[in-house]
């Protein structure tokens, strides 16, 4: 069994410990103890060193830790290092989720159903169907006012029968370790924690969206909060700077500007339409008539299929008379026929029959057809026996 010293003290950061075991050609070590915190509830684990040798890995293995070496690491006594800047930010990350969850519980009843702690966010998901941005601004200011009071976090150890008033009853058994914020929460729990809300730092709510039942709430605390606010800061200063207008007016004149080019973007579809349907008659005026008077024409499309100009084309040129068209696109594979009323051939008749011999789906009207082919080459088929 591992000693955990990190359940007593989220601080300690340099101790000694002895080898009692090792595996992977001593690069998987065993000690009597360890600060070293294994990947667990949410919480990443914590780096630094043992012996000198880079920890890669620190995994729990119910009673035992199991570090992950760089090196191979020889049994006998050893010292250990925990990277502090790394153990910090989870434990003020850690600690303001218990915050937060805390906060949204007892403003809105919204439990928490499960936390994860990421390399650069954390999120909470929380059982309601649905957050309001007003709730996320009171939970927020909440938070904040939690933190300034500099509320004591502290640790005891529990019988599980005994242990009352947590924020989420636990499913294990024997002894409970309880991480509470005075007056705040109690929690089971086995991370790593500040000893005062004050330490957590500020609390930055930023993006939610609909999980199944439930919102997840994306949040940054401490250094990440501060780091993320500067870096938002001079997005939006730099975005301001090419609008030549203050912050605050950014979003309405980026609103603007997307209806602009949503309109602009209209008024060159409509105008590429009307093009390919002038086009398309050029097409059957420049083409010659076959020995049954039809005139035809084959064109190949560019990737990305066969969109509304591909089908003005068609249709332009098979309203000027007696018209077979045809558009291909290799990628993906796939044909469109249209046919003038004048031409006596049915469209989505004459490509079904097509398709069951070379393969593919599709189907269409008397004058306009469509379908996909499983591979270029059955789509050089099929056009050859058009």
């Amino acid at each position: 069994m591992t000693e955990r010293l990190f359940y007593t003290d989220s601080y300690l950061t340099v101790f000694d410990a002895s080898v009692v075991e090792t595996a992977d050609a001593g690069r998987r070590v065993y000690l009597d103890r360890t600060a070293f915190y294994p990947s667990s509830g949410g919480q990443p684990n914590d780096l630094g060193t043992l012996g000198g040798v880079r920890v890669l890995d620190v995994v729990d293995e119910d009673e035992r830790v199991a570090h992950l070496l760089e090196q191979p690491l020889q049994a006998g006594g050893v010292s250990g290092c925990v990277d502090w800047a790394r153990r910090f930010d989870h434990m003020q990350q850690h600690s303001g989720q218990h915050l937060l969850s805390a906060v949204f519980e007892s403003l809105y009843g919204m439990k928490t159903v499960s936390f994860h702690l990421g390399a650069e966010v954390s999120t909470i998901d929380l059982e309601t169907a649905a957050l309001s941005a007003a709730q996320v601004r009171a939970a927020e200011e909440r938070a904040f006012q939690l933190v300034l009071d500099c509320k004591p976090l502290s640790v005891a150890f529990e019988d599980a029968t005994a242990a009352a008033g947590l924020r989420k009853a636990s499913e294990r058994e024997g002894t409970l370790r309880i991480v509470s914020i005075e007056g705040v929460d109690r929690s089971a729990c086995g991370g790593t924690h500040v000893r005062s809300s004050g330490e957590i730092g500020p609390i930055l709510i930023r993006k939610q969206e609909k999980i199944r039942n439930n919102v997840r709430v994306e949040f940054l605390c401490g250094l990440r909060a501060l780091r993320r606010a500067r870096a938002d800061f001079e997005a939006l200063s730099a975005a301001a700077k090419l609008f030549s207008a203050p912050l605050d007016e950014v979003p309405e004149l980026a609103k603007a500007l997307q209806e602009q080019a949503k309109e602009a973007d209209k008024a060159r579809r409509k105008l590429a339409v009307e093009l390919a349907l002038r086009r398309g008659t050029e097409l059957f005026a420049a083409s010659a008539e076959d020995a049954s008077g039809l005139r035809r024409h084959v064109e190949r499309v560019a990737a990305g299929g066969l969109g509304d100009e591909v089908r003005a084309l068609a249709q332009g040129f098979t309203a000027a008379g007696r018209g077979v068209f045809v558009a291909a696109c290799d990628d993906p594979a796939s044909v469109m026929l249209a046919t003038s009323v004048e031409s006596g051939v049915y469209a989505g008749n004459r490509l079904k029959e097509l398709l069951a011999v070379h393969g593919g789906r599709g189907g269409g009207s008397a004058q306009m057809a469509q379908a996909s082919l499983p591979s270029v080459a059955a789509l050089n088929a099929l056009l050859a026996a058009l």
